[in-house]
């Protein structure tokens, strides 16, 4: 499977359409173990594409490959074979409320089909420590703030032990320093557990930090596939408009 679809994440040609088009003949891939970052304005298919990956949404037209897998018509069966695979943090973190940072990571542990309660308190310790939140384990989300509680989510999310973790907007309304932590955390994931990851963002200080290719979207079309060094150079106007906003704003 992997020699026919080489590429982690692959889109071909796909096409959505709500009350309007918001894909158009996208094409992107993802490689093995590379972090692609989908960026653009509010509005122009990033999310969506996300849940095309999770096979939360289907094409209208094109094909979508993940895990080496065409997904594309794949049943829910397949589907949740190829999301133990892929794990999404969601912009809300997702959390349960009811149960402490400690149960919510346990709650994702005890999802593994390998799950042996031997050591799962070191497990969860452990998880947390990979984000630096050991200390919040008998916390309740309500307690942490809202980059905390995206870095919990990132610990369950890993407690799945995933091949490929997608990131919905992972540092919207929080504060720099705290944008900071969770663009390192990612940075390491990557390096240390050799992640496959999919980042839909705002953030172009994030997308320089972790990105090594980028796809630009602008009315539902990839207007740049590519480094991320290249964006400076980029003579589409939208992107030099993006680019300058973020430039008059960093300022």
């Amino acid at each position: 499977m992997a020699e026919r679809y080489p590429s982690y994440i692959e889109f071909r040609d796909v096409c959505k359409t709500f009350d309007r088009p918001v894909l158009v003949d996208v094409n992107f891939e993802v490689r093995a173990g590379e972090t692609v970052a989908i960026i653009g304005r509010s509005g122009v298919g990033k999310s969506v594409s996300l849940g095309h990956i999770m096979g939360f949404l289907k094409p209208d037209k094109g094909r979508v490959i993940v895990a080496h897998t065409d997904i594309t018509e794949a049943e829910e069966a397949e589907l949740r074979r190829i999301r133990r695979k892929v794990t999404m943090v969601f912009q809300s973190g997702a959390l349960f409320d009811s149960l402490t940072v400690g149960e919510n990571i346990l709650f994702s542990l005890e999802l593994r089909e390998d799950y042996s309660e031997k050591n799962r308190d070191e497990i969860v310790s452990g998880l947390l420590r990979m984000v630096d939140l050991e200390e919040h384990i008998d916390s309740y989300p309500a307690d942490l703030s809202t980059g905390y509680k995206r870095a919990v989510a990132i610990a369950r999310a890993l407690a799945a032990q995933p091949e490929c973790i997608l990131y919905d907007e992972p540092t919207t309304m929080v504060d720099p320093i705290m944008s900071d932590h969770l663009g390192r955390l990612m940075l390491r994931l990557k390096s240390q557990l050799r992640l496959t990851s999919v980042v839909v963002t705002h953030d172009l200080d994030l997308m320089r930090l972790v990105a090594d290719r980028v796809v630009f979207l602008h009315d539902g079309r990839v207007i740049y596939f590519g480094p991320v060094s290249g964006l400076d150079q980029a003579e589409h106007p939208h992107i030099r408009e993006f680019m300058a906003m973020d430039r008059v704003q960093i300022s």
